[in-house]
């Protein structure tokens, strides 16, 4: 298994790092072997990253993104096992089910496999995202990490009804300063989307984790329905250019907005 495979970073110019943990669908070895079938089809991923992202080649970020399936484990969760939801449904650091609820092992990974796909996988991920943050703001002053994140818009097990097709999450206000959360939030509210502000979705570990606005870091995730840039939520999930377009324009405008924010908020500092 490659660096690669773990963490692929393509550093940027610009302050905005953008963090891509759940687009890979590669599974090593000796995790395939003990998938079931259900398990290989790797269905919860957040499809289409890179290409749902490429307009903000524009702001000439640095991305980091992850090649392995998060059913390998998953770089969005608390490494010590914690909820990030307490009492709600939710997956865990190395998933026993789809986001419906199936199970996705022949073979459930004990404590030891756990710890061991800790130490092989996730930390070089976050090594990698740490030390892309630490340049950007070491380059700039600030940060401004954007992680990016897609899941189907109907799951009854995880939440009720239909999600938003924008779901913009600081951490209920602690990840990133008020103004570049209200900057984002003005820019997505001017969409014709569907959105909201910290709903079921706050924010992953690495939101809650490395978004510190004291110290120069102001993180955002961005959960987007797959609905709103495939052609369907379900296999084989492919991307719908047309679809995505006015998706993007969106995105972009809220990126720039939180940027300019970020950036107003850190000169002032200064």
């Amino acid at each position: 298994m490659s660096h690669y495979d773990v963490a692929s970073v393509t550093r940027g110019s610009s302050p905005l790092v953008l963090s891509m943990p759940h687009p890979g669908t590669r599974l090593p070895d000796e995790v395939y072997a003990r998938l079931n079938e259900r398990g290989r089809l790797v269905e919860d991923t957040d499809w289409h990253m890179r290409q749902l992202y490429a307009f903000a080649e524009r702001f000439k970020p640095t991305i980091v993104e992850a090649g392995l399936s998060r059913y390998v484990i998953d770089l969005n969760r608390d490494p010590a096992g914690v909820s990030l939801y307490p009492g709600q449904a939710t997956t865990e650091l190395v998933p026993t089910s789809t986001f419906s609820g199936e199970p996705i092992w022949r073979e459930v990974p004990d404590e030891y496999a756990i710890d061991w796909l800790r130490s092989a996988y996730f930390q070089p991920y976050h090594d990698a995202l740490a030390a892309e943050i630490e340049h950007a703001r070491a380059q700039h002053g600030f940060c401004l990490l954007w992680d990016c994140h897609s899941i189907k818009s109907v799951i009854p097990r995880l939440f009720p009804g239909t999600l938003p097709t924008l779901n913009l999450g600081t951490n209920s206000g602690v990840s990133a300063a008020p103004a570049v959360e209200a900057a984002a939030t003005a820019a997505m509210a001017g969409s014709a989307f569907t959105n909201v502000v910290n709903g079921r979705f706050k924010g992953g570990w690495i939101t809650r984790h490395y978004g510190q606005p004291a110290e120069h870091v102001h993180a955002l995730q961005m959960e987007i329905a797959l609905s709103a840039y495939l052609d369907d939520e379900a296999a084989p999930w492919a991307f719908a250019p047309a679809k995505a377009a006015s998706l993007q324009a969106t995105l972009a405008a809220m990126i720039e907005a939180a940027l300019a924010a970020a950036t107003h908020i850190e000169r002032t500092k200064s």
